[in-house]
């Protein structure tokens, strides 16, 4: 993927660029998202019989992205990792995010915990269930191996081919930073395999780039399944449980991670707006990992450095899961509140802490978030019975949606934090990109061309084609930065300003 250095200087070009081209409307990808998500309500609430033979559309969508996300990863992460140029750095990297995302997840879930206690939507409800409906989840939840060994094994897969296969993407993280060792203690004979590396992530970029023209269709089909099959039956006693979940999720964002983003010196609300494509396409997939790739490059293009997201976006993905963090104790909670057990404190604090272990390696994808509970659920079944969770199985899909939403916002966030933190964030490229969102142009960025990028530069300032962009700004390792730094600034002016074509080489270069 590209990498960014500064766009310019501060107080130089970044002040004075004219604003870009403003691209028509029905040129931007969230528009025709809204308008598959508007289709596909209007066709759940007038033919839910049809709307409900629809799911396919997002499953496909969803298969697509999928077939690219691990093959992704394991280029980015080894090449981010090799970037840096040593193992002290990459562990130093390493060690501050799993801090930080594991303070993220302690505090979401001790919001979860604390919400469902005051606002008790389960309470006097005494409700009955039926074991039949939540059969295939208690299923997969007894299927798989508890506790911290069974948490250990999970993250080796049996062969090397064996996490790409099954789409594991922790597994495919383990996988990845053992080659970027690997490559980065053979010194200048692992560079080669880096460049073949960098030059593969491009080639899923571009798949990317082709599959993301099937996301209104995807958004349609999930929304018309979401409201044909479940419209009608979120209306009563559970209802109450859904708003308060959704309130909860609110207030995480809004309260935790807005004071963490003013900490960190940026904006949360101009961070929402720019990844407004991405949080459209989640609302109407239910998948965070549908938008991964994309939020690997457009972060990028915000400042953070390639080694610093190539690192914190897949980990986040597996060891940053806020809103299923929030849904896992409120729901353990609400079960127990329905069905009338009573569970002390020390036990509620109990499960907070193992929920802590079991939430992490959870994946991105709709319904993965339900099966999770269940298995903490499992490990406590003598005071919450674990087939309550068929409960809250016909309003999951509805769950799911704030889920992925809240997960995506916060591995966002998280990275940020986690570049400024590490100093690896350009903070004037992001200020400029936080105030005109409209300065990255995602079709520039998804179909990079290091050649044409060099060839780009070498005409616009005449500086060789093999110049670095930034020496600050980009990352430090030639074992890395030898592919990716030679287009990179001009890759940048084709990307920045939406539709770089109609600008001026001097507009570009400032902007």
């Amino acid at each position: 993927m590209p990498s960014f250095g500064r766009a310019a200087t501060a107080g130089q070009g970044a002040d004075k660029a004219p604003a870009p081209p403003k691209k028509p409307i029905y040129r931007h990808l969230y528009f025709w998202v809204l308008v598959g998500i508007a289709l596909g309500i209007a066709v759940g609430l007038l033919f839910p019989a049809q709307g409900a033979e629809m799911r396919w559309l997002a499953d496909l969508f969803i298969k697509l992205v999928k077939v690219v996300i691990a093959p992704t990863i394991f280029c980015t992460v080894v090449v981010g990792i090799a970037s840096l140029g040593n193992l002290a750095k990459a562990g130093g990297l390493a060690l501050r995010t799993l801090v930080y995302f594991t303070a993220l997840t302690v505090i979401a879930l001790a919001i979860g915990l604390v919400t469902v206690n005051i606002m008790r939507p389960g309470a006097g409800l005494n409700m009955s269930f039926d074991e039949a409906d939540a059969a295939d989840t208690i299923a997969a939840a007894e299927g798989a191996e508890g506790g911290i060994s069974g948490f250990i094994l999970h993250m080796v897969p049996e062969s090397f081919f064996g996490a790409f296969v099954d789409g594991q993407l922790i597994q495919v993280l383990v996988l990845a930073v053992l080659v970027a060792c690997a490559l980065t203690m053979l010194g200048k004979r692992g560079q080669t395999a880096v460049r073949a590396l960098d030059t593969m992530s491009h080639v899923m970029f571009g798949v990317i780039k082709i599959v993301m023209y099937t996301a209104p269709l995807g958004a349609f089909g999930g929304m018309a399944f979401t409201i044909g099959e479940y419209g009608g039956q979120v209306l009563g006693s559970l209802a109450y449980f859904m708003i308060s979940f959704y309130i909860t999720c609110v207030l995480f964002i809004v309260v935790v991670l807005g004071i963490v983003s003013r900490l960190a010196g940026f904006s949360l609300f101009k961070v929402l707006r720019l990844i407004r494509d991405e949080l459209l396409i989640v609302l109407g997939t239910s998948s965070s990992e549908s938008v991964l790739p994309r939020m690997l490059v457009k972060l990028e293009a915000a400042g953070v450095k390639k080694s610093v997201v190539g690192l914190t976006i897949p980990t986040g993905y597996s060891f940053n899961l806020d809103g299923t963090a929030i849904y896992m104790t409120m729901g353990a909670i609400f079960i127990a509140q329905a069905t009338g057990s009573d569970i002390s404190v020390w036990t509620q604090i109990g499960l907070l802490l193992f929920m802590l272990l079991s939430s992490k390696g959870a994946a991105g994808v709709s319904g993965a978030g339900l099966v999770t509970l269940a298995a903490s659920l499992a490990a406590f079944g003598d005071v919450i019975p674990l087939a309550g969770i068929a409960l809250i199985v016909g309003i999951d899909r509805f769950m799911s949606e704030a889920r992925s939403l809240t997960n995506l916002i916060g591995n966002a966030v998280g990275t940020l934090v986690i570049a400024r933190w590490t100093g690896g964030l350009d903070r004037d490229r992001l200020r400029e990109v936080l105030d005109r969102p409209n300065t990255i142009d995602m079709d520039a960025l998804m179909s990079y061309d290091a050649e044409e990028g060099a060839a780009a530069r070498a005409r616009e300032d005449g500086s060789p084609a093999t110049g670095s962009a930034d020496a600050e700004g980009a990352d430090a390792a030639p074992a890395a930065e030898a592919t990716a730094t030679a287009g990179a600034a001009a890759t940048a002016g084709a990307a920045v300003g939406g539709e770089g074509g109609d600008r001026t080489p001097a507009e570009v270069k400032g902007g």
